[in-house]
């Protein structure tokens, strides 16, 4: 599959050809990641960091924004990381994965040497695990590039690389040479870098069309892909699509539709035509195997299901799509085809949505509605109390909570924060930890 690239100098995101020269510049970062995490992982790579154009604090024009984008998606970072410091705040900030470049490698390595940086390498993977960790074996004339390409080491590439895996759970190969000439990539040096090792082989360099990206993906590899995206010679959509294995699954793939908060909702199956038609519309479509046609969810109902990405499985030939529902799934009228519930059950993300309904639209009687700024915090500090002073039972405890979670909700929703905001905040402290 693709993994878009989106890489920054400067406080832009660019591309660059040979890792040098700029071939253009843009400055929206935000609708670029939207799209992108549409159809797969994005990789955000600071080359500020990569070539040590840094503050007296190690920030960079770029930190600001790559601060803000981390949690847009699912996000892997890489540019300087040198320390398991940094590495680790990049996982608490949002990161799923770091990018591991010069620093992996020992660039004067004596008789008798690692050419790693084990000691490194083994308290990263000790730190935050080695599945967060990549390893960029990236090659100029099939030795390892380091410090922002601009330099190689004595490293060959694919014995680099086998040393490498032993610290990751995947490779990501750059082929110097190719990268922003839209001239395809060195499909020689992929062959023998995923005949070398076993852990997942990310490409990029020079990938300039779908059918290139299709000869990868049968060899096994991913393709992490930018000018090509950028100058539009290549679209995301084009490239999900021809990823998907649907000659193994029959010519129908299976989607499981499941909500933001991880509920599923249903099962259909998709030909190419349904994939197109899903993305171009942004409403989850099937082909109907009783009506032998296309079939968009809601098309009858008008409970659409509005899609927010999609996740192909490990074989390539199953689809997850994260989609808003609006209104019951089934046709039965449930909320889901796998319940006989009409509603979505309570949850903390369903009774902000009900606040925000209640201000955005003021029913006749409606108390929510009535809360001001002032109200709300004093009646936050009124359930707290109760809780803490008067809950004796646990039925006066539930009840209690139930109470102060819904003013907590109106108090956030009057401040512009929301659960995810705080569950992002959790998910922090649990990684710094």
């Amino acid at each position: 599959m693709v993994i878009a690239s989106i890489d920054m100098k400067d406080g832009h995101v660019v591309q660059l050809k040979n890792g040098k020269d700029l071939i253009l510049q843009r400055d929206d970062a935000d609708s670029l990641i939207s799209d992108f995490n549409k159809y797969g992982e994005v990789a955000i790579i600071d080359l500020d960091q990569a070539l040590r154009n840094t503050d007296e604090k190690g920030n960079t024009k770029n930190t600001e924004l790559l601060k803000h984008l981390l949690r847009r998606g699912n996000v892997r970072v890489g540019g300087g990381i040198r320390d398991v410091k940094k590495a680790r705040e990049l996982i608490s900030l949002g990161a799923e994965k770091v990018i591991i470049g010069s620093a992996a490698w020992n660039s004067n390595p004596k008789p008798g040497d690692s050419i790693l940086n084990v000691e490194f390498l083994e308290e990263l993977n000790k730190t935050i695990g080695k599945q967060r960790v990549i390893i960029s074996v990236d090659a100029i004339g099939g030795k390892i590039a380091v410090k922002g390409w601009t330099e190689t080491v004595d490293i060959p590439l694919i014995e680099g690389a086998k040393e490498a895996e032993k610290y990751c759970s995947e490779l990501l190969f750059t082929c110097v040479e190719k990268e922003g000439c839209m001239q395809g990539t060195d499909m020689e040096s992929v062959r023998a870098l995923r005949q070398a090792v076993k852990c997942r082989v990310v490409a990029a360099g020079g990938v300039n069309s779908i059918e290139q990206i299709v000869e990868l993906e049968k060899l096994g590899c991913d393709v992490q892909l930018g000018m090509a995206l950028y100058t539009g010679v290549v679209s995301l959509k084009d490239a999900f699509i021809g990823c998907l294995d649907f000659e193994k699954a029959g010519g129908l793939i299976p989607v499981i539709a499941q909500s933001p908060s991880g509920e599923v909702l249903m099962l259909g199956f998709a030909n190419k035509e349904a994939f197109e038609k899903s993305f171009e519309t942004g409403r989850l479509t099937f082909f109907s195997r009783t009506k032998n046609r296309l079939w968009t969810k809601g098309e009858e109902s008008h409970h659409y299901l509005d899609l927010i990405k999609m996740r192909v499985d490990c074989d390539r030939d199953t689809v997850l799509a994260t989609v808003f529902p609006n209104g019951g799934v089934c046709h039965t009228g449930s909320y889901t085809c796998f319940g006989s519930e009409p509603d979505a059950k309570s949850n903390l993300e369903r009774l902000y949505a009900t606040v925000a309904e209640r201000f955005a639209n003021p029913r006749p009687g409606s108390y929510t509605a009535t809360l001001d700024a002032k109200r709300v915090r004093e009646k936050v500090m009124e359930e707290a109390e109760e809780l803490t002073d008067e809950a004796e039972t646990k039925e006066d405890v539930i009840w209690e909570a139930a109470d102060l979670l819904y003013f907590v909700s109106v108090l956030m929703y009057k401040e512009g924060v929301t659960w995810q905001d705080v569950y992002d905040e959790l998910d922090k402290r649990h990684k710094e930890k």
